[in-house]
């Protein structure tokens, strides 16, 4: 029996996209042990994972910390991989692809072809990056990595008394300000007003409860405290509609099948991160601020009865 890493180390949004990926790799290696790398953070939802066997936590420490670089390596190596799929194409598993001596690599830089740069291989969405990475490296069958199923990951035990609610994901990584919309707070009061036969909820993080007070939002938690990511990808499948911003509940909602629309500015593309699907839409601008709240009530008046 041969051992397969894989490694992803985050965010929501990456996780939850390589969902076919990991499929896809299972299936060509049935009898193999396949182990993921990948944060603390995201420790609990792989060991529930159907593709994934075994979860290495790699806590990312700079890479000065000499002691516990060493150790990682030395963990890796003991467990003479077969081959790694690097999904998670930064430059620190870049350097790690240098010290694990893992003899095949698969990532976007070994998959490269004559003549082909980095820089256009990247301009094409994460996730159909995602498929030509797997087909390059003998992947047999790669139907699933382009239409990734999040609903593996759903705790199906969650209850949830809400019965009829639009779900709104306001709220972003501290890091990530410029990917918030502005407007939240007037869409919902005209929600209220247009929709009222449906509740307005989310599932808020530590850091964001007191702002679902001031934005008049309902919250969804876990014994006061806020929800696993099982729990909320059960939420939103259990919605009527998403609006979010460009962020993970975004993201979990459009490979749930979810009605629902995302908000993008300059930041980057929706083409680039591959979220559109059937049912799960983009509202995109130049400036986030460009987008008026009574645009974002007709799209969701126009969809969410379709």
């Amino acid at each position: 029996m041969s051992n397969i890493l894989i490694i992803k180390h985050g965010s929501l949004g990456d996780i939850v996209q390589i969902s076919g990926a990991l499929q896809d790799i299972r299936n060509q290696f049935k009898d193999s042990t396949i182990f993921i790398l990948t944060t603390f953070k995201f420790k609990n939802l792989f060991e529930g994972c159907p593709f994934i066997d075994e979860v290495i936590v790699d806590k990312r420490l700079p890479r000065w910390n000499f002691f516990y670089l060493l150790k990682l390596i030395k963990n890796i190596r003991s467990f003479n991989f077969d081959i790694c799929f690097d999904l998670q194409n930064s430059s620190r598993t870049n350097f790690y692809r240098k010290n694990f001596k893992i003899k095949n690599w698969s990532s976007s830089l070994t998959v490269l072809q004559k003549n082909e740069t980095k820089k256009l291989f990247d301009q094409e969405g994460v996730i159909e990056r995602f498929k030509v990475q797997l087909d390059r490296s003998n992947i047999n069958d790669t139907s699933h990595v382009l239409k990734p199923d999040f609903s593996w990951a759903i705790e199906e035990s969650f209850q949830i008394k809400e019965q009829k609610y639009i779900f709104l994901a306001p709220f972003s990584s501290p890091k990530l300000k410029h990917k918030v919309w502005p407007y939240f707070k007037e869409l919902i009061q005209l929600l209220k007003n247009e929709l009222p036969q449906y509740e307005l909820i989310t599932a808020p993080g530590p850091s964001e409860i007191g702002q679902c007070k001031n934005i008049g939002l309902k919250m969804i938690l876990n014994n006061d405290k806020p929800t696993s990511i099982g729990q909320l990808a059960k939420v939103i499948k259990q919605s009527s509609f998403v609006i979010a911003n460009d962020t993970g509940p975004a993201h979990i909602a459009a490979h749930l099948g979810c009605k629902g629309v995302a908000l993008f500015g300059h930041h980057t593309s929706a083409k680039k991160v591959s979220i559109e699907t059937e049912k799960f839409k983009v509202i995109e601008s130049n400036s986030l601020r460009e987008i008026t709240p009574e645009q974002v009530l007709k799209f969701v008046k126009d969809k969410i009865f379709t």
